[in-house]
């Protein structure tokens, strides 16, 4: 008698084949849709800069970041040289470095090119997750910003041109050195310290939370000496000549942190002993310049971000469960898991809508002339603005992390193994843009306080019929009575029933209202 065949031939081919074959961009109809209703004018050309990208994107530069991640290729420090002589320098894997030049080297930040030329490609190339690219991108497109507003000396033209243009082709990265170990999120409690020393500002002291540690220029906080005024300034990591040598502009890395995410990304605790850096704007404007400007494109791009972490498992989490077969029938033939799936395909739909429809509002009130600048009407919008991009950090990165996880469980066991699927490291890049630029706690607090400053000259009915405009009476009517009667605690800082009660209804409320802001969009789309 034969003994049976106990040879397993079950194989992942067909799932596999589809997923090292797919186009990000050309095989999204949906992501399609979006970019030609909000690009407008713009949509021929923005269209055929996400054909090209996305070829980039959805195969070499996805292998390029799936082999860098690896536990064997974190990146490490060495110090010291063969000769004693500290040096600080980062290693990286290889693949790291051919992203990171090929990345920039679409010169995302050219002035010429249309804004939803840059948003389109930064979203694609979010869908790789962080890769050592995303933050050091957001931290640049924050210097650059900055600096066009304030570059007003020969310095600050250079590293401008230099984080735009490339000079003899070498495009900079820029990164953003803010927290400090007694602060975090607190800019104004930092102990950083800057000396004028003959002409040149020179800080001492330390910084404790330092991501893209391998940049070439830093946007920095500091204390003039004397002062309790927060002050903004750009550091090089290196004056000219000395990168080669490697030889760091007077300050030293540390540590590098060992993080849940992001692990690909450098993030370290540096302490400055006497570096050249320039002033960048007003030294008592400091603390409104990072949170108007620097971190106000940091807190776009989690949203964004968010948006294209989710597209990605959406489409990898719908086409396994179309693929794979258990007890006898596909996946997505079980009424559990088809809800889990048309769940987070939404919450993909209305998070890459929102983000869209707050960047077209947003470049409106970019854009605005000095005049127009004066009026209430442009005060108001520019408040409203302010407050959505908050609600779009807090609420589309805590979703993304939930859609995350539940895509992971469509592929079964299979979803925590990351030699099988990407979708675990992006889970832990979205763990860490929960807190990245303000965790949820600080940035409710921050709309309370706002909300409550502006009620006299933007009352919450109006602003609630501002931002939901086009939903119906009766939700507009909720939303605002509810908000209303939120800012009209007193404050957040006693601890009793009542303000515990009202932090519980800040939470809902910051979630229920953004996700009909998405919804709004969504409808728009379709």
């Amino acid at each position: 008698m034969s003994l049976p065949d106990r040879n397993n031939p079950y194989n992942f081919n067909r799932f596999l084949e589809w997923r090292s074959n797919v186009d990000y961009y050309t095989d999204d109809p949906f992501l399609q849709k979006v970019v030609q209703y909000y690009a407008g004018d713009d949509w021929e050309a923005v269209n055929d800069a996400a054909i090209k990208v996305s070829k980039k994107v959805s195969f070499r530069w996805k292998k390029l970041a799936d082999e860098a991640a690896v536990p064997e290729k974190r990146p490490y420090m060495m110090h010291y040289d063969g000769h004693h002589n500290r040096i600080d320098r980062i290693v990286r894997p290889k693949e790291t470095e051919m992203l990171e030049q090929e990345v920039f080297g679409e010169l995302l930040f050219n002035k010429q090119k249309s804004p939803w030329i840059k948003l389109i490609k930064m979203l694609l190339i979010y869908e790789n997750g962080e890769a050592c690219v995303s933050c050091p991108v957001t931290c640049t497109e924050g210097l650059v910003e900055l600096l066009d507003k304030y570059a007003d000396t020969p310095e600050l033209k250079h590293i401008l041109m230099h984080c735009r243009e490339g000079i003899d082709g070498d495009i900079a990265i820029g990164a953003q050195y803010l927290s400090e170990i007694q602060g975090g999120s607190d800019v104004q409690a930092n102990r950083l310290e800057a000396l004028e020393e003959d002409g040149v500002w020179r800080p001492y002291g330390s910084k404790f939370f330092c991501s893209a540690t391998h940049a070439d220029y830093a946007v920095i906080t500091a204390k003039p000496q004397g002062s309790e005024d927060v002050a903004l300034f750009v550091m090089p990591s290196w004056l000219p000549g000395n990168k080669e040598k490697e030889i760091r502009n007077s300050y030293t890395i540390d540590r590098i942190k060992w993080k849940m995410g992001t692990s690909e990304l450098t993030s370290g605790e540096l302490t400055f002993n006497g570096a050249v850096a320039y002033p960048v704007g007003p030294l008592d404007k400091g603390i409104s310049n990072v949170v108007g400007i620097v971190l106000t494109y940091s807190r776009l791009t989690v949203g964004l971000s968010a948006a294209a972490f989710m597209l990605r498992a959406a489409r990898e989490a719908t086409q396994y469960t179309e693929f794979r077969e258990v007890f006898g029938q596909k996946v997505n033939q079980f009424p559990m898991a088809k809800r889990q799936i048309d769940e987070i395909n939404y919450f993909a739909q209305r998070t890459t809508a929102g983000a869209f429809k707050l960047y077209r509002d947003f470049l409106k009130t970019d854009g605005a002339t000095s005049e127009e600048k004066s009026k209430l009407e442009f005060k108001k919008k520019q408040f409203k603005i302010r407050e959505l991009i908050m609600l779009q950090k807090l609420v589309g990165s805590m979703d993304s992390t939930d859609v995350l996880r539940k895509a992971m469980s469509m592929f079964g066991g299979y979803g925590i193994m990351e030699d099988f699927s990407s979708l675990p490291r992006l889970y832990r890049d979205s763990a860490i843009n929960e807190l990245w630029e303000g965790p949820r706690n600080v940035l409710m607090s921050q709309l309370f306080r706002d909300m409550q400053s502006a009620k006299a000259w933007y009352p919450p009915t109006e602003f609630v019929a501002d931002v939901l405009e086009g939903a119906t009476q009766t939700l507009i009517e909720t939303f605002a009575k509810e908000l209303s009667e939120i800012i009209n605690h007193p404050s957040l800082f006693v601890m009793d029933d009542a303000t515990l009660d009202i932090c519980a209804r800040i939470d809902r409320f910051c979630t229920e209202f953004f996700h009909t802001y998405q919804d709004l969009a969504l409808s728009e789309v379709n």
